[in-house]
Formats: structure tokens, sequence, C-alpha cells
């Protein structure tokens, strides 16, 4: 198998390099045929300038894009490289790359989209808020698709060709998501494996202010919801107007026959 591990990265200068070479130290001790591509997103430090000198091919955008486009720009060159297998990792080294086997395994099992679970592993750390989130999250991708997903948010995943392929992925905000629930769509077969997840050793870039990013969280859960579910999402909000309705049309009734009897005393 031809493997790609991708890794989109933005500032992450300070951990690329280690990275990258835990990586190398992995796939060749394990014999495999791969290449590791770092998708800088517009980063202002030298990120990509450290991830060439560890070795890795690297995309440049102009300028910061977000998550989603780094990751449909890894699968373009992913699928231009040949890849058989790509296997996805965040920059930051709170996923451990020596795991990269259980993924990888697991697609020589015959799974076609393998997500590495930290809910189903050993999570270091994590802060509360997105915890609360990151489960938020799996229990609406788990009543989409009826499988039951422990980590729908996670950056570590392997998936075939085939899934880069069909799965087109249209959201900037949501891509981790809608790749699992297009997957099941397309009856891709999908396997989570316990993972390890470490604690950040500097400061979290989504997450500086706790508020913004449950609101984020909250737009995102909607748009997930409205995206993939529309007429469940669309009947809510018109059971909701139509209950609104029923109420105002009762007090408009009563009020009609009363005159002002609510108000007096």
């Amino acid at each position: 198998m031809n493997i790609i591990i991708t890794i989109p990265s933005y500032n992450e200068e300070k951990t690329i390099g280690v990275l990258i070479s835990k990586i190398h130290k992995v796939m060749k001790a394990n014999r495999y045929k791969y290449k590791v591509v770092v998708v800088d997103d517009g980063s202002k430090d030298k990120t990509a300038e450290t991830a060439r000198k560890a070795g890795a091919v690297v995309y440049s955008h102009p300028k910061n894009y977000g998550l989603g486009d780094s990751f449909n720009t890894e699968i373009k060159k992913c699928l231009e490289l040949k890849a058989d297998v790509i296997v996805h990792i965040d920059a930051d080294l709170q996923y451990k790359p020596e795991e990269i086997p259980k993924l990888v395994n697991e697609i020589r099992n015959g799974y076609d989209l393998v997500l590495g679970s930290r809910f189903k592993g050993k999570i270091e750390e994590m802060p509360l808020v997105k915890r609360l989130g990151n489960i938020a999250f799996s229990k609406v991708v788990s009543q989409i698709t009826g499988l039951k997903i422990s980590d729908a948010q996670t950056g570590f995943r392997a998936f075939k060709r085939e899934v880069a392929e069909k799965v087109n992925i249209s959201s900037k905000h949501t891509y981790t998501q809608e790749q699992i629930i297009r997957a099941v769509r397309e009856k891709f077969r999908i396997k989570e494996v316990p993972i390890y997840f470490a604690k950040r050793k500097d400061e979290s870039r989504l997450i500086i202010n706790p508020f913004g990013y449950a609101t984020r969280a909250f737009i995102n859960l909607i748009r997930v919801y409205r995206d993939f579910e529309p007429l469940k999402f669309f009947g809510i909000i018109g059971c909701i107007i139509l209950f609104v309705g029923f109420i105002l049309g009762l007090y408009l009734v009563y009020f009609q026959f009363f005159g002002e009897g609510i108000f007096r005393h």
C-alpha cells in the first residue's frame, strides 16, 4: 500500500518537525511505503520551512483558509500522489504517531474509514467546554447516521482512496463530521479504535475564548442538522412556529370574548 500521512498546519513550527520525525521512525520500523504531506494553511512562522527540512512534501496556502479548505487540499494532493491509504493527523502532538499502525491495520482488515477515538482510549487532558462539544457532536452524528460514534470530531483517522474519491467535503466548518456522515451514506465500512490523547504543550488556538468556542460549536451543530437532516430540522422549526401560533391564537380568542380580563387584578 502507498500510504500518505497528511498534516494540516497553521503556525506549528514548534511541533511539526518533531511530529514528522516520529512519523518517519514509525513508518520505517513497519516497512510501510509512505510519504508525509503537510498543508501549510498560510502560517506566519516557519512551519513550511521546518516541515520541508524534516522530510515532508509541503503545500502552502497563500493565506489562512481554515481546516475545511486544508482538508480538501490534503485530499486533492493525496489523490495526485496515488495514495492507497490516507492517514490524517493533527500537527500539535496530541495524537501519537506510534498509533498509526493501529489505524492502518484496520484498513487492511477491510474497513474503509478508521477513526481514532479519544473517548474509547485515554484522554490526558481536555477542556470541559471542548469535551462537552465533542460529546454533543458525536451524539448528533450518531443520530443522523444510525451508527454509534463516540468521537466524531477526531483529528486522527485513516481512510482508503475510494473514500477520498467518493466523499466530497463541502463544509468549511464541520469536515470531520461530514466525512463520517457521507461515508455512511455511501455504505463504506467504518470502525473506531481507542487512542491516546495527550495534553497540549502550548495554548490551544481553538479555545482561547471558551464562550466563543461554545458559540461556534453550537452554530456548527445547527449546520450539521440543517445540511444532513433538513426535513427534521425545518420540521422542528415548523412545529415551534405552529406551537407559538397556537398559543397566540388562544390568547386572541380569549381576549375577543373576555376583553381585557386577563389583565385585571
